[in-house]
């Protein structure tokens, strides 16, 4: 059937751009203490992403509302939704979680070695269409505690991925800046970090650190544009939004 049949947010339309995004939810939790998942789908709406990771995100937790904040997100935002767990946390689970407006071909968690807390990446495989071709997507969010240790799970993930041309974004909450060791070990794997300019990302208030990224391997594209959103108030970190263009 012609493309022209289905709305601009079927995945089944062709886009010559890609837009990702890499968000920090706080579970919900905004800068004025309220958790409010629908205010957090809100931002991701006006954002019109085709891929989103996001870190912060619970599992049926008493503090968030003992609600499965991946599927409700999901759901409310028309996208298909996987989560990776961190650990068990208030009833429920504590991870990340990856949303997709296409349809997700496989998953997999890939666990990392713990910091303070258990880590993993959570890699998704998508298909945008014939001009992008199959995309590995994985969700990053990294130990805020030793450089030591985020450099071990830099380490790890980068074994996860392997060395294949197959392209790749890496997107997510990395607690370390453009000069640190552990993303120094990305960009000497081949990433490239898809902004022009460092741009800050934390705190939502007033930025003081640039810790957000999204990076990419392999992804053949003609331009980027990077935005660090300027919502201050539904988490502590700004969302990051990428769009590429073949």
């Amino acid at each position: 059937p012609s493309l022209l049949l289905f709305g601009k947010d079927d995945p089944r339309v062709e886009r010559k751009s890609l837009r990702i995004l890499s968000y920090n939810i706080k579970h919900g939790r905004g800068m004025d203490g309220r958790v409010d998942w629908k205010r957090t789908a809100e931002v991701i709406r006006s954002l019109s992403p085709d891929l989103v990771a996001l870190q912060e995100v619970d599992k049926n937790c008493s503090r968030s509302g003992s609600i499965d904040l991946t599927q409700e997100l999901a759901e409310v935002l028309k996208m298909e939704g996987r989560f990776g767990k961190f650990m068990n946390f208030q009833g429920g689970q504590y991870g990340m979680a990856v949303l997709s407006r296409f349809p997700v071909t496989f998953h997999q968690v890939h666990v990392l070695p713990r910091g303070a807390e258990p880590r993993c990446a959570l890699e998704v495989r998508v298909n945008p269409g014939k001009d992008w071709g199959e995309i590995r997507l994985l969700g990053i969010h990294h130990d805020w505690t030793k450089e030591t240790l985020r450099s071990n799970q830099c380490r790890a993930l980068l074994q996860a991925v392997g060395e294949k041309a197959s392209p790749v974004v890496l997107a997510g909450d990395f607690n370390s800046g453009r000069g640190s060791d552990s993303v120094g070990l990305l960009l000497d794997a081949g990433f490239q970090i898809l902004a022009n300019s460092s741009t800050n990302t934390f705190p939502s208030k007033v930025p003081k650190i640039e810790i957000d990224f999204v990076m990419s391997r392999n992804l053949g594209f003609s331009r980027f544009k990077h935005q660090v959103i300027e919502e201050k108030l539904a988490s502590d970190h700004r969302p990051v939004l990428v769009e590429l263009f073949k």
